[in-house]
C-alpha cells in the first residue's frame, strides 16, 4: 500500500469518526433521540465537503494537500496513482 494511499485512509476515516462522534454528542447536549445523530453527521459530511471543495485540493472534496491527494494526476504538485 502506498503512503499516499494510507493518508487518503486515514483522512477519510478520521473524518468520519469526527462527524460521527459529532452527531452523537449533539444528540446528547439537545437531548434529542440519537437516531437524529445520522442525519446530522451526514449533515456535517456534506458541510465539510463542500468547504473542503473551496478551501482545499481544486475538483475534490479531499482535505489533504495536493502534493498527498492520490487524486492528483502523476506529474502535477508531485501526485501519484494508487497502483504502485
Amino acid at each position: 500500500m502506498s503512503n499516499k494511499l494510507a493518508l487518503d485512509i486515514l483522512e477519510r476515516s478520521g473524518w468520519t469518526g469526527a462527524e460521527a462522534a459529532l452527531g452523537v454528542a449533539i444528540t446528547e447536549l439537545a437531548d434529542i433521540s440519537l437516531w437524529w445523530a445520522a442525519p446530522l453527521a451526514l449533515s456535517l459530511a456534506s458541510a465539510k465537503s463542500w468547504v473542503a471543495g473551496r478551501l482545499g485540493r481544486k475538483g475534490t472534496a479531499s482535505t489533504l494537500p495536493e502534493s498527498k491527494d492520490p487524486a492528483t494526476p502523476p506529474g502535477v504538485g508531485g501526485g501519484a496513482t494508487y497502483a504502485q
